[in-house]
């Protein structure tokens, strides 16, 4: 899956650069539209991600793109490797894993 966001003044921390939280609950929701789409129906959740290593500044006015992969299907779990760039320069990239859950919240297969 593959989508842009537009890093505005409200996504700017006080130096000037992109908030680090901004672009983690972007990176989530990626995520989350990947295993949304894959596996219509299911409710998702976070679970974990890996390494948060922020590679490159970003500035207000650059369009970032998102990149996400399923990397690992597990029985309630789902991973994805997501990167973003922004231009050509990767910026950041992690996995990020998705728990299925039921009404209640508790974990459930993802094949049933």
């Amino acid at each position: 899956m593959e989508s842009h966001r537009l890093v505005r003044p409200e996504h700017l921390n006080h130096y000037g650069f992109l908030f680090g939280g901004y672009l983690l609950m972007w990176v989530d929701e990626v995520a989350w539209l990947s295993a949304s789409t894959e596996y219509p129906g299911l409710r998702f959740v976070t679970v974990g991600m890996d390494d948060v290593s922020f590679k490159k500044s970003v500035r207000e006015g650059s369009i970032l793109h998102f990149r996400s992969e399923r990397v690992r299907l597990g029985t309630t779990s789902v991973t994805y490797h997501v990167a973003v760039c922004s231009g050509e320069l990767e910026i950041f990239s992690t996995h990020v894993t998705m728990v299925r859950v039921d009404e209640k919240g508790e974990k459930t297969p993802i094949k049933s």
